[in-house]
């Protein structure tokens, strides 16, 4: 069970600093779509934080589980942020932005199985 939580968690954490990063180092303005729904630059450098939080947390949590398994709560907690703003702006249901909507729902899942696999593996 601890490799699957290791290979789960180092996975996890690399989509999360994929993802966190580029949000945390905002350069330049936040383009028009994204503020007309609501995002502004502040709250996009706080998710990116968190993101990057998540996959530091989950790299050091394969040595002391207790930091990983809050590190994915904590990821799948901010996906489920993500899950609910995509719902509330349609975008499941425009083909065109679905693609994009959908990766919030399979992490959501992945983070529930690394901190199920981190709590295992105690």
């Amino acid at each position: 069970m601890y490799i699957a939580a290791v290979i789960l968690s180092v996975l996890l954490a690399l989509f999360a600093l994929a993802a966190g990063a580029p949000k945390a180092q905002l350069k330049g303005s936040v383009p028009e779509g994204l503020q007309a729904k609501g995002l502004g630059s502040g709250l996009i450098r706080l998710i990116g934080l968190a993101e990057v939080a998540a996959a530091v947390g989950l790299v050091v949590g394969i040595w002391w589980q207790p930091l990983g398994i809050a590190a994915a709560i904590g990821l799948a907690v901010v996906m489920i942020g993500a899950v609910r703003y995509h719902v509330k702006w349609g975008d499941y249901a425009d083909s065109e932005a679905r693609g994009a909507a959908t990766a919030p729902v399979i992490f959501t899942f992945v983070a529930i199985a690394a901190a199920l696999t981190l709590a295992a593996s105690q």
